[in-house]
């Protein structure tokens, strides 16, 4: 998710990079100057982190309410509400604003294609499970 996010920007098909957004907030956060290297530094490993705690959450939730982690429709209604959550929630909180329309007016749509990447990259890594 993050990598499609960094080269699509890079090509300038999106207009943001999650791992910008990421290390942008933390470098606010923190009280440190948010220069390329520093919104890189924090960024990604946060981005990685972040990206692996919503895959145990996902496993470990499943599990606790036995539910099946193989169901494509259990997967993709997680990764729906991730979505969500993600625009009404967690890019607002980065700064991003309402949807994330600091980073511009189809930001809903770059995040709808990468947390359809994030579900293919939960389901192939869970079928190496």
């Amino acid at each position: 998710m993050g990598a499609v996010s960094e080269a699509f920007y890079r090509f300038g098909i999106f207009n943001s990079s999650i791992f910008i957004i990421d290390g942008s907030f933390v470098t606010r956060f923190i009280k440190r100057r948010a220069d390329k290297i520093n919104t890189y530094f924090f960024g990604i490993p946060i981005h990685l982190m972040t990206s692996t705690a919503f895959g145990v959450t996902y496993m470990g939730g499943t599990h606790i309410l036995k539910l099946d982690s193989h169901s494509t429709w259990i997967l993709w209604t997680y990764v729906t509400v991730l979505w969500i959550s993600m625009l009404f929630v967690a890019l607002p909180v980065a700064g991003q604003g309402f949807l994330g329309k600091k980073g511009g007016q189809f930001a809903w749509v770059e995040q709808l294609i990468l947390h359809i990447v994030y579900g293919i990259g939960l389901r192939l890594s869970h079928a190496l499970i």
